[in-house]
């Protein structure tokens, strides 16, 4: 697809990004097929085809309008459309841009405004972690809405104290300690049973996703920064072997910090490394399987995961924790229909848009439940809360936890589910 940019994007590094991305699209449709929005709108402004042309429309020099901003807020960016593009399209990249651009030259109302300001100031910050604590004693008495983004107090056991030979960092995230606790140190205790000790740097906090996909760009770019401040030291000395993330969402975003500041000179080769260290939960599996394989007792019943589209789509990352978990005796299986589709949370997005975020929601949760699981497992946080918020009868949690509640007694703590 040929586009002519608007004089004030030409030569600019984003106007650069944006018009090779918009060569490569050949403008098929294939990605309508597997775009969330577009199956339930059926709307081609509501589909990566025609966000794509939406986008390339306003770098051409056409002005956005609040139409433009509400299609290009309605996409998940669950990048499922990269999935199934033959051109190898970067959607998710081209619709940051998108973003940003729309939203410099279309107002937004002010009740909306301020919602997204909340999100993104507020999720990061250290009063989050009191606020839930707030709500959770509190969560009985909530309004159904506000109960949804609040799930129930949960306990995290104990972290080991062991030191071992192989390191990793890990990104204790902004809202997962508070809101579940239980998947950092449940990832330690099965990292440590493994002989691998989990470090986590106090300096380092939200990725940076919450405030640049709410077009706080040079916001998240700061945290991301920060970040690698944090890590670098360790990193510089080679003391970790990897940066582990067991939230799918933080590592797609820490996976791309190499591209988002590959301008900035003093960041750019850091990022880059940072990027290439980086490792999802799931890829360290082949280390730990066997290192456990004598001390787990897989749980009776079906474990009806979720895939992430983070880790399936936006970290091209399949069916490893399926294969390894199955070697260790979980009957895990994968919804027969719509395995690739989003469960609808994407972040915030089940926050501001939940009038398609709970539809999706019940769809996925329609199809994981024909499966007749014990317990539902997915590997972000989003995902999670979000199934649990519609799915009162099944418990919805992270594989690690339940791989971590799977070890011999003495041998790491036991969850029951």
């Amino acid at each position: 697809m040929q586009t002519e940019l608007a004089p004030e994007f030409q030569g600019t590094d984003e106007g650069r990004e944006a018009e090779a991305i918009l060569r490569k699209c050949v403008h098929c449709g294939f990605c309508t097929a597997t775009c969330p929005t577009y199956q339930l709108l059926g709307d081609e402004l509501d589909g990566p085809r025609g966000r794509i042309y939406l986008i390339k429309q306003v770098l051409e020099g056409k002005e956005p309008t609040r139409s433009t901003q509400l299609h290009l807020d309605r996409c998940l960016t669950c990048r499922n459309c990269e999935s199934t593009c033959p051109s190898g399209v970067q959607y998710g990249h081209l619709v940051d841009i998108g973003r940003r651009i729309v939203d410099e030259k279309v107002p937004r109302p002010a009740m909306e405004s301020a919602q997204r300001w909340v999100l993104k100031e507020g999720l990061p910050s250290p009063l989050f972690g009191p606020a839930m604590k707030l709500g959770q004693s509190v969560r009985g008495l909530l309004p159904e809405a506000l109960k949804a983004k609040v799930p129930a107090k949960q306990e995290s056991g104990a972290w080991p104290t062991a030191t071992h030979a192989r390191k990793v960092l890990m990104l204790a995230g902004c809202v997962q300690p508070s809101m579940m606790p239980n998947i950092n140190a449940a990832t330690a205790r099965v990292l440590d049973a493994a002989g691998i000790q989990a470090v986590i740097a106090p300096e380092a906090g939200c990725c940076g996703a919450v405030k640049f996909h709410l077009n706080d760009q040079e916001g998240g770019k700061a945290q991301m920064r920060a970040n690698i401040d944090a890590w670098w030291p360790l990193v510089e000395r080679n003391e970790v072997e990897a940066i582990v993330m067991n939230a799918s969402g933080c590592g797609v975003t820490v996976r791309e910090y190499g591209h988002m500041l590959q301008h900035d000179a003093a960041y750019a080769l850091k990022a880059a490394r940072i990027s290439e260290l980086t490792r999802d939960l799931s890829e360290l599996l082949p280390d730990i399987v066997p290192a456990l394989k004598s001390r787990v007792k897989a749980p009776e019943g079906v474990v009806a995961y979720h895939p992430p589209c983070t880790l399936q789509h936006g970290q091209k990352l399949r069916g490893g924790v399926e294969t390894h978990l199955r070697a260790l005796g979980f009957d895990m299986r994968v919804a027969m229909n719509e395995s690739h589709l989003c469960c609808g949370s994407a972040g915030t997005y089940s926050v501001l848009q939940p009038e398609l975020a709970y539809p999706l929601r019940d769809r996925k949760l329609g199809h994981l439940k024909q499966l007749r699981p014990s317990v539902i497992a997915s590997a972000n946080i989003g995902c999670i809360t979000h199934l649990q918020s519609g799915s009162e009868d099944t418990p919805v949690r992270h594989w690690v936890e339940l791989l971590d509640a799977a070890l011999a007694p003495g041998k790491g703590a036991i969850m029951s589910v």
